[in-house]
């Protein structure tokens, strides 16, 4: 990966700290944050929750791949994805070149520690499978760790404060 990304992409599953990081990291590189998810939301003028109610989540997968695909001809962008965002892996190889990707890696009790803490998150974003955290966290991100695996450029614990994993960036960025 060149030292000079022209976008950053943070993937991940939800609760990771995503936006958390994305918004330090661009105020640190002087880039322009985008939250794919509060994106769509501001787009259609509703929630996640409301479009998948009304159209289902297939609806809500397309947006989000048409928003990726927007983003990756943007310039200096810092971009948190949604955690479901990896699934649209035939994007994927044309995403990775526009920038660098990182995975941010939580383990199963910090993501549901954070999921459970987080009262926006059971607002806004609707279960995937309709079952309680621990029982959805454990399938869904089995299923999605090869694709963030191969999908990103970084590993960075997710666990580690937002500040220690800006430093990691800026490290790597630096290399």
């Amino acid at each position: 990966m060149a030292t000079n990304p022209v976008n950053i992409i943070l993937i991940g599953y939800r609760a990771t700290g995503k936006t958390t990081v994305g918004r330090l990291l661009a105020d640190r590189l002087g880039f322009s944050f985008v939250d794919v998810d509060q994106a769509i939301e501001q787009q259609e003028g509703r929630c996640i929750a409301d479009m998948v109610q009304q159209h289902g989540w297939d609806y809500f997968r397309q947006r989000e791949k048409e928003m990726l695909v927007e983003l990756a001809d943007q310039k200096n962008h810092v971009i948190a994805t949604g955690g479901g965002a990896i699934l649209h892996q035939d994007i994927w190889p044309s995403l990775k070149q526009s920038g660098l990707v990182i995975w941010l890696k939580a383990d199963i009790q910090t993501i549901c520690r954070r999921l459970a803490n987080d009262a926006v998150s059971d607002s806004q974003r609707p279960s995937l499978t309709g079952e309680d955290i621990q029982q959805e966290v454990s399938p869904v991100l089995r299923e999605r760790t090869p694709l963030y695996e191969t999908s990103s450029h970084l590993t960075l614990d997710a666990t580690d404060a937002a500040e220690d994993i800006i430093t990691q960036v800026m490290k790597y960025l630096k290399t």
